[in-house]
């Protein structure tokens, strides 16, 4: 297991941050790259043509290196929500009316929304799978999983409590009955193992500024082979097969460059995001992403089991992820939980009835202790 990395971070002593689920503290590094991009715009004749691409292409070659699918599945893309917007728009013309959509419970917005819109365009069906009562979302959704499905839009846990679904039991059931597997990996991508190669999904998409402890601007989708050549959300020039011919681009073509790059979102060559997002990525490659899974965990299990003793609910540990999970306060308490930890600078969030704890690797006994502590009092 990896020892606590805080000195890698700027976390004042004293504060005890467990919410990386709502917004990672960013990599020193990060910050320094960043601070550095920003100098460089302003002497822009120090820039060529090929630093419009530089950066983008090695963030995906980190990102196969990290996640696997190659260098050439991977698109630059500014958020969740346009990564699924992204998956939308290709699916699209494939859907007809009385198809079914599939989403889970409260699921986040980003990953609802463009499948309403795509479900009034063409007269497909919104399934959403209740909550399971066991908290086995696997079985919930593979129960969804018939003949008229046509799209699974899912997250590799739920967001609100970690609550993890079998991804590869999931991708080998819409394999089965021809439905395309759209994952928001958001929460789990960088801190919890994922073998894209057995799951198949068609997309899948992360914002950036969680678990990726990337600058906000920056995300990652992948896009399996059989839509490569679908049309992209927007027409950038840099996406074209001619970008790099500056002299000519007037000369305009329809081509575009290889693999997933047609989904690119313009402006890929942002000096002023990338660079953080390098020096996150190459950070997580350092560290690994199952070593950072088997810490968080370790962390986690001592967490969950003072929470379990103190009256609050959990999913079973099976069904959960290692990196994060959601907990349901002791029966008859009312209070302002995550309130009274802020005001003592002890940092969680509740999303729905569950109060969520996120650590990273910047977290310290110390802060574990804090955390055990004020939970206590705060439910005394």
């Amino acid at each position: 297991m990896l020892p606590s990395q805080r000195h890698l971070f700027d976390i004042p002593e004293g504060v005890a941050y467990f919410n990386t689920a709502y917004n990672a503290p960013l990599l020193n590094a990060s910050r320094d790259a960043l601070a550095t991009a920003a100098g460089a715009k302003s002497r822009p004749w120090e820039r060529t043509p090929d630093d419009f691409f530089a950066d983008a292409e090695r963030a995906r070659t980190l990102a196969a290196d990290l996640f696997g699918g190659g260098a050439d599945g991977w698109a630059v893309i500014p958020a969740a929500s346009y990564g699924i917007s992204t998956a939308a728009r290709a699916i699209e013309p494939t859907l007809r009316a009385h198809d079914q959509i599939v989403l889970m419970e409260d699921e986040f917005p980003s990953n609802v929304l463009p499948w309403r819109r795509v479900a009034q365009v063409t007269g497909a069906q919104v399934v959403t799978v209740p909550t399971p009562a066991d908290g086995d979302w696997t079985a919930a959704v593979l129960a969804h999983l018939g003949p008229r499905v046509k799209v699974a839009a899912l997250g590799h846990c739920h967001w609100t409590n970690g609550a993890r679904l079998d991804l590869e039991a999931i991708g080998e059931a819409c394999r089965a009955v021809g439905a395309a597997l759209v994952l928001d990996a958001t929460q789990t991508l960088g801190a919890l193992p994922l073998d894209l190669d057995a799951v198949a999904p068609d997309f899948l998409v992360a914002a950036g500024y969680k678990w990726l402890l990337c600058p906000y601007g920056f995300g990652l989708m992948y896009v399996a082979p059989a839509w490569r050549q679908a049309r992209p959300l927007e027409e950038t020039w840099l996406v074209r097969d001619n970008a790099r011919d500056f002299n000519n681009l007037a000369q305009y073509s329809d081509g575009y460059r290889d693999g997933a790059r047609r989904f690119d979102v313009g402006e890929t060559c942002v000096t002023t995001v990338l660079p953080g997002a390098i020096a996150a990525l190459e950070q997580l490659q350092a560290w690994g992403v199952a070593e950072i899974a088997e810490s968080l965990g370790a962390v986690n299990a001592q967490i969950a089991g003072r929470l379990e003793s103190l009256g609050f609910t959990l999913p079973p540990a099976e069904l959960r992820c290692l990196h994060m999970f959601g907990a349901r306060v002791p029966e008859g308490f009312d209070g302002d939980l995550v309130g009274a930890l802020r005001g003592r600078n002890v940092f969680v969030s509740q999303r729905g009835s569950a109060v969520r704890f996120a650590p990273h690797l910047h977290v310290t006994e110390e802060d574990v202790g804090r955390l055990l502590d004020e939970v206590a009092r705060g439910v005394s």
